[in-house]
């Protein structure tokens, strides 16, 4: 087994019963299923994340993690939103796109200094890798594909 295939354990709140879950995420092909309600854990768009599963589902995930922080009333925002689609779906089993509702998370926009949204970070070993603010497309892009590059 090689570094890259041993480092993909996730934990993801369902979003249907809240329950908390680990799951490999090179194994996200194979449609796992949440431990206690049994629905599907869709790995393949990105995910919402609060400030209660943060540290545990960003910081302590063994798989690069690329966040998105936005607000429903932004319009950049929306301009976003399917490019983090198509990383999700592209990247699926490699690398977690999660999103975070800045309203709803004030705490972590203050902690990572997010001062505009949207802005988008990604993590590698619970540490800031990489920053995008505004509307980039071509920099989300080179960002997931070295987060997924090997070595």
């Amino acid at each position: 087994m090689n570094e890259v295939s041993a480092k993909r354990k996730v934990t993801l709140r369902c979003p249907f019963c809240l329950t908390l879950n680990t799951v490999d995420l090179g194994k996200s092909g194979d449609r796992p299923k949440c431990g206690n309600c049994k629905k599907p854990l869709l790995l393949d768009r990105p995910l919402k994340v609060g400030g209660e599963d943060f540290d545990r589902t960003v910081l302590g995930s063994e798989a690069p993690v690329l966040v998105d922080f936005y607000a429903d009333w932004c319009a950049p925002c929306k301009y976003v939103a399917p490019l983090m689609d198509e990383l999700a779906k592209t990247h699926e089993g490699t690398l977690l796109v999660v999103k975070i509702d800045t309203d709803q998370a004030p705490d972590l926009s203050q902690k990572f200094g997010i001062r505009s949204i949207p802005t988008v970070i990604l993590f590698k070993d619970g540490e800031e890798v990489g920053r995008s603010v505004g509307f980039e497309p071509e920099k989300l892009r080179d960002m997931a594909e070295e987060a997924v590059r090997p070595g």
